[in-house]
């Protein structure tokens, strides 16, 4: 479980770097998630963060979030680093942790949970980045353990309405480039949002 963690810890480290970006004005732009704007976004990574934040401390995740993980007035990318900073340090003070997590009624084992946040985070990290206008690529080395992944916890068929089919990646793109478009995102131009 230590390189998935690896992999989560180098997500959210990603992802914090382009939340940095984020400003009160910017809030209301679209993303590359398609019906989402960049503060839409914010709050869902945030809930997702709060989600693998119970899956180490508890070893559950509901299937339906408790409610916001802030007040709606709270700035979204200031609540996005507080609950990042939360799951990390609960990741460091937490026993062995969980090798079985719960998600709803199924059992599903804690590394396949840790590789799925680490994928979330890390592409949400990218869509933010696109949203401040930024185009912060994710890091190669990051990206080539999330692409070896992706294709075991998101197959290509049967993702609607979770994920768009994957998008044809020019031959030059980067690694980074690579994994949005297997998970439906353009990564030269955002002109057909993603479902998520």
């Amino acid at each position: 479980m230590n390189g998935a963690i690896g992999l989560l810890e180098q997500a959210i480290s990603y992802a914090a770097r382009s939340v940095l970006d984020v400003t009160p004005t910017l809030l209301p732009r679209p993303t590359p998630c398609r019906h989402w704007n960049l503060d839409m976004l914010l709050s869902h990574a945030s809930e997702s963060l709060a989600a693998l934040h119970d899956a180490t401390v508890t070893g559950h995740v509901p299937l339906i979030p408790a409610g916001p993980v802030h007040e709606p007035t709270a700035d979204p990318a200031q609540i996005f680093r507080s609950q990042a900073v939360r799951l990390l340090a609960a990741r460091a003070t937490a026993d062995n942790g969980h090798q079985v997590l719960g998600v709803g009624d199924l059992s599903l084992p804690a590394i396949a949970i840790e590789c799925a946040g680490a994928i979330e985070i890390a592409v949400h990290g990218w869509d933010i980045s696109q949203a401040c206008g930024q185009n912060r690529p994710i890091p190669d080395a990051l990206a080539a353990s999330l692409l070896a992944i992706a294709p075991l916890l998101i197959p290509e068929t049967g993702r609607h309405p979770h994920f768009s089919p994957p998008v044809t990646a020019p031959a030059r793109v980067g690694l980074g480039d690579r994994l949005v478009a297997y998970l439906g995102r353009n990564p030269v131009r955002d002109d057909n949002p993603t479902e998520a």
